[in-house]
């Protein structure tokens, strides 16, 4: 039995053949002229993939979404590059942004519905894949108001990414016990900002948990004026104590561990919010 089981498998074998196709494809990828632009200004200078297009495996099956529009994509992609990767070069140099951003940055046309009402912005995930969501939403009257396009892009930008760097180097664990008996998980959003911020935290969505209350620190200092701020501190009240102790941890752990005056990288957001109007966004130069 076990001598014709294996003159059997010897038939077996002899009768496959190779498939002549090549695994990795030779025919050069269609690519228009924003997906050129991509190459030249993501790809290959820092090894990202800027994603535009729907693809159900880079998303979030439980939410029900829809694609980015092109036009807006390739909108958003200049502005993420000049405020996002441009700023971090300013201050940290270009070595700094080629080690530490994600390897991939994804597009989505449309918020992503939580159950109870709220919605998200972005994630991210594992120090290797940033999403930004509501790409639809950049219309002309948007790029007009910097406070929407702040709350809706730039503040996203700096949360997500600062979630990729604490990912890699852990903050003080001083930082958690600042507010520690006012988490409150996922009842964040029955509060205000400014009960937020009477309480210790610069945002309602910074009482969920620690992780979150360090990310939105870095990002609402770093995307506010000197006067919109102070104007946190004194709506903070007493609560002003508790988030100027989480700022001085936040910035001696981006100095310590990244060598990141978050000083300096908040001019060098602000000087360039300020130029945004200036931006070319009708044109991949």
């Amino acid at each position: 039995m076990l001598a014709g089981l294996f003159t059997l498998a010897l038939g077996s074998c002899s009768e496959d053949e190779l498939d002549k196709e090549s695994i990795f494809p030779t025919v050069p990828v269609a690519r228009d002229s924003f997906d050129k632009w991509l190459l030249k200004n993501y790809t290959w200078p820092y090894n990202v993939e800027f994603n535009y297009k729907l693809t159900d495996i880079e998303t979030d099956m439980k939410y029900n979404l829809q694609p980015a529009d092109s036009a807006k994509a390739a909108k958003l992609a200049i502005i993420v590059k000049y405020l996002w990767f441009d700023a971090y070069n300013e201050v940290c140099g270009t070595d700094f942004v080629k080690e530490n951003v994600p390897r991939t940055i994804q597009l989505i046309g449309t918020p992503a519905y939580n159950s109870e009402g709220t919605i998200v912005l972005g994630t991210a995930e594992g120090g290797l894949k940033v999403t930004l969501y509501m790409v639809n939403s950049l219309t002309n009257e948007v790029l007009r108001d910097y406070s929407t396009i702040n709350e809706y892009y730039f503040h996203t930008m700096h949360h997500e990414f600062t979630h990729i760097l604490t990912q890699k180097k852990p903050y003080n664990t001083a930082f958690d016990l600042i507010s520690e008996s006012d988490y409150i998980s996922g009842d964040w959003y029955q509060q205000t900002d400014n009960y937020a911020r009477q309480h210790g935290f610069v945002t309602a969505y910074a009482m969920s948990e620690p992780n979150e209350d360090f990310a939105e620190m870095m990002s609402v200092y770093v995307t506010s004026s000197d006067e919109e701020w102070q104007n946190i501190i004194d709506e903070a009240g007493n609560g002003a104590t508790a988030i100027n102790d989480k700022l001085a941890i936040l910035r001696n752990y981006m100095l310590d561990s990244w060598n990141l005056d978050i000083n300096e990288m908040r001019a060098a957001i602000q000087h360039r919010a300020r130029e945004l109007g200036q931006l070319d966004l009708q044109h991949l130069n």
